[in-house]
């Protein structure tokens, strides 16, 4: 079994923004030594994560409502309390999608569904630069 690291650096916004990261991911795949197996993008850090979807305007905006329905960004939060950033509703959301995501691929393809995309939310309340860790294992 073969096991490449890449990483995949960019920078953000903030406040829920969903950001398709599909080709880097597909790009890093294909660049890799492995032609079949798995890629697991994993976010270092408590405020971002990494889901599928159908990146398109209203399901992008629907997350986002969702979002804030599921961790409203006016209330208060016990973290806010003790840290004094204001960003505590960030790491429940956060929380709540999970820091990472594993993708079969064979033949150097991700398999991904037609409509299925991988995207970063930044759910932090500022904008940041991120990096995203990309290990790809298999042979």
């Amino acid at each position: 079994m073969s096991v490449h690291t890449a990483t995949l650096e960019f920078s953000t916004r903030g406040n829920a923004e969903v950001i398709d990261i599909t080709q880097q991911v597909q790009e890093e795949v294909f660049n890799s030594p492995v032609n079949d197996g798995l890629v697991t993008v994993f976010v270092p850090g408590s405020t971002g994560g990494v889901i599928t979807l159908e990146h398109e305007p209203g399901l992008v905006r629907d997350l986002r409502e969702a979002y804030e329905r599921w961790a409203p960004r006016e209330m208060a939060y016990h973290h806010d309390r003790t840290w004094k950033d204001g960003n505590g509703h960030s790491h429940v959301r956060a929380s709540l999608v999970g820091p990472s995501l594993t993708v079969p691929f064979r033949e150097k393809r991700m398999t991904l569904g037609t409509w299925q995309q991988i995207a970063f939310v930044d759910f932090d309340n500022r904008p940041r630069r991120r990096s995203l860790v990309l290990q790809i294992m298999g042979e």
